[in-house]
Parts: structure tokens; sequence; C-alpha cells
């Protein structure tokens, strides 16, 4: 039998447990094909990265994958035949929570052993990945003014000032026509909240309408924060209008500029840096290649003293089992529960199900349902233990592997994990998003090689080698880790390379907009 671990470059199919009842094409597999090992062999086309039956299925009958159930047979199943959302659904079915059972003590690095990166030490001690000035807004209203006032900044402008990484609009669809108290206002708040605190900012300037339901005086007393050199406020309608908002606008940017400019790169250890763990454009070898070496760079980071957020609350569905075995005490065991509730509750009262995700490109690339789109998607947390979940957009204050609450929609889920604090990013994907985020650098990581050939200006590793190369979870893995501290000390991502950043920040809204 083959298994990712072992088995031979020209495989035609990966085994992951020797209790699944289906294996996975490496190869699209033409009918007749004889897979070694099994008995038997595929009984028509079989498309890479999707599924076969190693033996009959009865109808009702559940899939394993991963050892793990991924379904149930709405049909029998022949030994050797496609199994994929023709003749599989999606089923309640009771998971064992078994409240850490699982948890164990770290391998913590020894801290004279630690690794370390070249960041910017900011004066309350956070430490910065990137060097930015953000302009804010606190509704819609004011997002336009926000983008000529970045815009007037111009790259000759900017060349005077070789430490300053870029001036960033950062606006969003939201602000007004809402409660004002509330879950999507919360949201909201924590956002803006997050990053105006963010290390990867020099420096803040805060637009507004006036008359918004997000007021910026609320923000700044809900959350304590302090005009000043490096945080500044305006209203359109306070200033005097458009062309008088840019005008001032760029003025307090270009006031900024100098003292940012000042900041440079000093070593630190890797504690600093807070790992956003995200997967968008999954396919059937995300959790067998990309994820999992991701995870094992989790693992390495949270063992160097760093924090790696998980979070596509959506995405973890069937498989929060495996994260609530991992969580240091129960209370943070059933906060992940809360949330997967929360969650069943609110796709219902929106006519909806938690089976929706995956998409029509997840099932293209091999993806069936949720449940094993979820048990992929989880192995991005390696297996240290859960130390916290979070809301959406709630300051990460703890060290290790966390749990931030999100939707699956990646740019969305970024965010908040940005304004909960993470200054780094990786991001796996198999069918090949483009995404890139500003003030955050993302580290696109490929689940197969054919996608990475294809796509290569814009995936920075490809953890199709798992597979095409034997190399093993943990090189990869490694592998991963030292490109992360390289990115955090400067080096650029592909999607920095392109430019992505600028259109990725999307606030979680929930709730009527009025």
């Amino acid at each position: 039998m083959s298994s990712v671990l072992d088995a031979p470059k020209d495989a035609l199919f990966v085994r992951l447990h020797p209790a699944d009842n289906v294996v996975v094409a490496r190869l699209a597999l033409m009918p007749g094909t004889a897979l070694p090992g099994e008995g038997v062999s595929a009984a028509g086309s079989i498309p890479a990265g999707h599924k076969v039956a190693t033996k009959p299925i009865a109808a009702g009958e559940p899939v394993r994958k991963y050892n793990q159930i991924i379904g149930f047979a709405t049909e029998e199943i022949a030994a050797g035949a496609h199994v994929h959302v023709h003749n599989v659904e999606m089923q309640d079915f009771e998971r064992d929570y078994a409240f850490s059972s699982d948890m164990r003590p770290t391998d913590m690095v020894p801290e004279a052993e630690r690794a370390t990166f070249q960041g910017f030490v900011r004066k309350n001690g956070t430490v910065g990945t990137r060097n930015y000035i953000g302009i804010l807004t606190s509704v819609n209203c004011s997002a336009t003014v926000a983008k000529y006032i970045a815009a007037a900044v111009t790259p000759e402008i900017l060349a005077q000032y070789p430490n300053v990484d870029g001036v960033v609009a950062l606006v969003h669809s939201t602000g007004c026509g809402m409660a004002d108290t509330g879950e999507g206002y919360a949201n909201l708040q924590r956002t803006l909240w997050g990053y105006a605190r963010h290390p990867n900012f020099a420096g803040i300037l805060m637009v507004g309408l006036g008359c918004e339901v997000n007021q910026i005086d609320f923000l700044l007393e809900a959350y304590g924060l302090e005009r000043g050199p490096r945080f500044q406020t305006m209203t359109i309608q306070d200033t005097g209008g458009t062309r008088k908002t840019v005008d001032r606008g760029v003025e307090i940017v270009k006031s900024m500029l100098p003292v940012a400019n000042e900041a440079t790169r000093s070593t630190v250890p890797a504690s600093h840096l807070t790992l956003a763990l995200q997967c968008g454009g999954s396919d059937g070898y995300s959790g067998i290649t990309a994820n999992p070496a991701l995870g094992a760079a989790a693992d390495l980071l949270v063992r160097h003293g760093g924090t790696a957020i998980l979070s596509e609350t959506p995405e973890i569905y069937g498989a929060e089992h495996l994260l609530t075995r991992r969580a240091v005490d129960r209370k943070i065991g059933e906060k992940l529960i809360e949330r997967i509730r929360w969650w069943e509750d609110y796709t219902e009262r929106n006519g909806g199900e938690m089976n929706n995700n995956p998409s029509p490109g997840n099932k293209a690339g091999g993806l069936t349902t949720i449940l094993e789109k979820s048990l992929g998607a989880a192995a991005k947390g390696g297996t240290t233990n859960l130390t916290g979940v979070f809301k959406y957009a709630e300051p990460v204050n703890v060290k290790g592997f966390v749990f931030m609450d999100s939707p699956g929609y990646d740019p969305c889920s970024v965010t908040g994990q940005v304004a909960s604090g993470a200054n780094v990013i990786c991001f796996t994907t198999g069918r090949g998003s483009v995404f890139g985020c500003k003030p955050s650098p993302s580290i696109k990581l490929a689940t197969n090689s054919l996608m990475y050939r294809k796509l290569s200006e814009d995936m920075d590793v490809n953890c199709g080698a798992v597979l095409d190369e034997g190399v093993s979870i943990q090189e990869m893995g490694r592998q991963v880790f030292e490109l992360i501290l390289r990115v955090a000390s400067g080096e650029k991502s592909k999607s920095e390379a392109q430019g992505f950043g600028d259109a990725e920040f999307i606030p979680w809204q929930v709730g009527a907009v009025m």
C-alpha cells in the first residue's frame, strides 16, 4: 500500500490511512488502471486528486479518508469506482470532542537556540515585519478620499524614504446603515482598532465622513486610542469637503514619512512572529501536501515561542473534534464548540447549510464535502496544543497555536487575523488563488507541481514536491519556516512583487443593513 510518507515518486495513488476505504489518485487514471497493492482497478476515468473506492461501500456506509468520516455513500459504490459528489453526501453524525485528551507538553526550543528575524521594534514593544503608513476609513463614504490621499503620495515621493514600504488606503463597504451595537458593529470596531495598533504600521490616518454610525470618537473611546503624531484623524464634513480633506490628508501623511523612515530593522526572536494560517482554492492535494507542511512550519514557530492563528470556522466544521482534543483546558475547547453552534444557527437563519462549502473549484479539484475539506484544512494547525479561541479580530493575547472565528471567505478571514495581530501570512492553494495582504506579507504554498509551474509568478513554495520528489512533510515544513523568517526580515513574497494587498481589506459584516 502507498502512503504520503512512503509512496514512490511514480506511485499512481496515495493511501492516507490503512483503515480508509478510498485512496487519492496522484495522476489521472484511465479505466482499467490497476492500483498496486489494493487488488482493484479503476472502473472508469478518475481525475487527478480525486478518490477511488478500494472496496465495495454500501449505501449509507461512511466514506473514510484520513481515518475520518468525510461523508456517506448515497448508493452502492463498487470497488474501483470514482467516489465524489455523485455518490457521496454529508450527514450529521456524533463526534467525540474528548476535551484535552491529546494535550501534550510542547517541546520548546531553548531560548538561546531560538530562531531570529530582522524586524521593526515599536515603542510599545511589538514588532513589525513591514513599515507602512496606513489610511483607514470609518465608513465607505470616505473611501474615495482615502484612495486619493494614498495616490497623491507618488513613487517619486516614497523614493526619498527607503525604509517605508508604502502608503496604503484600506477601505471598506460598511460603517453606516448598521446598528451601533451587536456583533457586526463589534467586528468592525475590533478590526479598525487592530489595524490602527498593528506593528506593521509606522503611522495611521483615519478618515471619516462625519455623520456615520461608526463614529471615530466612539472607536477611540471604546478602545483607548489616543491621537498623536503616529495616529491622526479627520472627517470630510469638518475639514470642508473632498479637496480640502485630500490636501490636508496628504500634508499629514507627508509629515509622518520622515518619522517612519527613521525605523530600521534589528535582530529579534521569532517569538515576535504571529502567523496567519490560510487556505483558498483548495483541492484534493491540500490535505496531503501543503496544509500538513504548513502545519509542520506552525509547529516549529510555536516551539520557537511564536504564535500561529488558524481560522475559517466553516472550514474546520467536521474536524473540530480534532482541535478540542488538543485544547489546554475544557473551557477553551468548549469555546470552540460554541462558535461551531453559532455557525450552525447562523447558516440556518440565512437559508444555508454548512455544506454549501466546498466551492465548485474545490469540487473540481477532488473535494467532495465540507467534512473532507475541513479535515485537510485543519492540518494547517499542526500538532501542538490549542492555547486559545478568539472572536473575529479579537486581540490574540497568548502564545502558541490558537483559533480565531471567521468566515471561510479568504480576504475577510485574513483581515480578521491581521487585526488580531498576524504580522505574516502563509496561504496554501491547490487551484491557484492569487492573494496578497497589506500590511502583512503573504506567502503562497502550492499543493501540486502542475499548478505551481503554471502560476510560478504567484507561488512561493511548491509543496507538490512532497509527492513528486519524496520530500518529507517535516522537511517541507522546515523550508516553509525558513522562508517565513526571510520574508519577515524583508524578503518580498511573490504577491508583494505583484503589488497585491490594497483591495483585500474586508471586515466581516454581520447583521441587518438598514
